[in-house]
């Protein structure tokens, strides 16, 4: 028996990643073609969008709360969200959740930790920089967290809206994100955080100038060791 895990989706392409981790390493676990029960729920991605241009995190814990509410009568035993951004929200939703969840910023700090990570660069939507989203999950572990300067933030946060969430894939981008990971390794950095789900679909170990923590496959990894723990 494995506990049947619950998708809180956001945004098409990350939710979709995290999905098909879950799907292909759950093999690895539980034998060939095998994963746990699965089931996600997404609400429109423009009602967080709007949600968070205006600063409502109690709107945008509502979405969340929505979707965990559905998926708890779906017959889910505990809910992950990949999404880094609307993680913001959390201390809003985690009180009225009918069911736990895995943080996503907690996982990736617990990662940071265990490779032995203690400067870690944050890179995501400019909502998610801006947050103390990572900053405070990763000091709780002692680890110090360096935003990009406000023009890089920018800069990925466009790649990011405009491109990486439609499934757009550049290579102009790529190199935009080389030239902040190799400035923030510069800055004393020893890893950077993928702190958008989307960025793992263009950005990994075998093009970054630092080692990468990937909160999308990180997420998916701690969710399918919960599930088949018991």
């Amino acid at each position: 028996m494995t506990l049947h895990i619950g998708i809180v989706a956001c945004s098409a392409e990350g939710a979709a990643l995290c999905y098909r981790t879950l799907c292909t390493e759950g093999a690895a676990l539980l034998g060939p073609h095998a994963h746990p029960e699965i089931s996600l729920h997404s609400l429109s991605l423009a009602d967080y969008v709007a949600c968070l241009n205006r600063g409502d995190l109690r709107g945008v814990a509502d979405l969340m709360l929505r979707s965990a509410t559905k998926l708890a009568a779906a017959g889910a035993d505990f809910l992950i969200c990949p999404d880094n951004t609307i993680h913001q929200a959390f201390h809003h939703v985690e009180p009225r959740s009918p069911l736990p969840w895995l943080h996503i910023a907690e996982v990736v700090a617990q990662a940071a930790a265990r490779r032995g990570h203690r400067r870690i660069g944050i890179t995501g939507t400019r909502w998610l920089v801006d947050s103390e989203v990572y900053p405070e999950k990763l000091a709780v572990l002692g680890l110090q967290a360096v935003r990009p300067s406000v023009v890089e933030r920018d800069e990925i946060d466009r790649i990011i809206m405009d491109e990486l969430v439609c499934g757009v894939f550049k290579p102009e981008s790529v190199a935009r994100f080389q030239a902040v990971f190799s400035r923030l390794r510069d800055e004393g950095c020893d890893a950077v955080v993928l702190g958008c789900t989307e960025i793992p679909l263009i950005m990994s170990d075998a093009n970054s100038p630092l080692p990468t923590l990937d909160s999308t496959r990180l997420l998916a990894r701690a969710a399918l060791a919960r599930a088949t723990e018991m």
